[in-house]
């Protein structure tokens, strides 16, 4: 009997050893581009991976607009609502309802934003965001905490939100019921914190963080604050616990790290980086953001795109479709489109 137990033991201690020893490597293959006019970004699948919607700033209108498409690139559609700004859209469990962010509890008009007095210096404004549920009829605001509400997604199997807000003075995510209610703050350190995922089986979730350590950083954050919008900072990607605990961060490379999401496998974390674009000219990282992904285990890295031009917010079905927005095939140099691909995985 013990030596039976024994060998149980050793062949169990073996699988998993083999396990952790096998090594995936990812591909990208079978791109098609789903959007042709206008600055398009931020696709995402609907609960059957047939649909997507995505944000579209085109025509004659001055601020971002919803609409939805097939995943064929076909039935574009605008989205019912247009007055204000509208970001972060995402659909419910079963596609009951569709979560966004948007200005219209302010009135019609596209909201004025802060204008950086050096026109040279990228910079990301924070609008006044509350975000809404919408049933196909009405649209019910969630939130009421003037500053900034945004980048909602859903838990993957209970009725939970998680989003990011200002309410608290700081930029950091929160959690709460598709009603609103239940609110529970997830992170607290002073600093930006943003765009989360939930992992697949919805007990970890991951995001983009900056934490200012010196004190020229922290005045910087508070003027970011202050003035509602945020600089080119350095940004690294975190997973935690679904409540914040056990933080580990994943990248540390002084580039722009951004747009996680994870792989339906749970192990590994797709996200878009400008880690491969250092300038010498100007002592700093440059503007081409490629798509990479990474296991959270192992940390290996493997870059999934290699072009001249920007790549990002990457999100996998879980079927293994990937869509992702970039300026390729662009009719202007800033022109972002949405594209749709398929992500291969193969063990080494």
């Amino acid at each position: 009997m013990i030596k039976q137990n024994f060998l149980v033991w050793f062949f169990s201690i073996f699988l998993v050893i083999v396990s952790c020893d096998q090594s995936s490597s990812f591909s990208i293959t079978n791109i098609k581009q789903l959007s042709f006019e206008g600055d398009n970004g931020e696709a995402y699948f609907n609960h059957d991976n047939s649909k997507l919607i995505f944000q579209s700033k085109r025509g004659d209108t001055e601020c971002d607009k919803l609409y939805l498409i097939d995943i064929n690139g076909e039935s574009l559609i605008p989205f019912s609502l247009t007055d204000g700004a509208f970001t972060c859209a995402y659909y419910s469990l079963n596609d009951a309802y569709i979560f966004f962010s948007s200005t219209m509890q302010d009135g019609s008009e596209c909201p004025e934003v802060y204008q950086h007095p050096n026109p040279r210096k990228y910079i990301w404004p924070l609008r006044n965001y509350e975000i809404f549920r919408w049933d196909g009829s009405e649209a019910v605001q969630l939130t009421d905490y003037r500053g900034y509400n945004a980048e909602a997604t859903i838990h993957p199997t209970e009725e939970k939100i998680i989003f990011t807000s200002l309410r608290d003075g700081d930029i950091d995510l929160y959690e709460m019921d598709y009603n609103g209610e239940n609110l529970k703050r997830i992170t607290t350190e002073f600093g930006y914190d943003g765009g989360a995922f939930y992992s697949p089986d919805g007990n970890d979730i991951v995001w983009r963080a900056w934490y200012p350590k010196t004190d020229e950083e922290k005045e910087q954050w508070s003027t970011n604050l202050t003035n509602m919008y945020i600089d080119a900072v350095p940004l690294d990607i975190y997973i935690a616990k679904r409540d914040g605990s056990d933080r580990k961060r994943l990248t540390s490379n002084g580039a722009t790290n951004w747009a996680p999401s994870w792989h339906p496998d749970g192990e590994h974390i797709v996200f878009s980086s400008n880690m491969d674009d250092w300038r010498e000219d100007y002592n700093a990282f440059g503007s081409n953001f490629e798509l990479y992904i990474i296991n959270i285990h192992t940390s290996k890295l493997t870059r999934l795109t290699n072009n001249d031009t920007f790549d990002s917010f990457p999100v996998i079905s879980e079927q293994g479709q990937i869509v992702f927005s970039s300026n390729r095939n662009a009719k202007n140099p800033r022109q972002t489109n949405i594209f749709i691909g398929k992500i291969d995985m193969f063990i080494d």
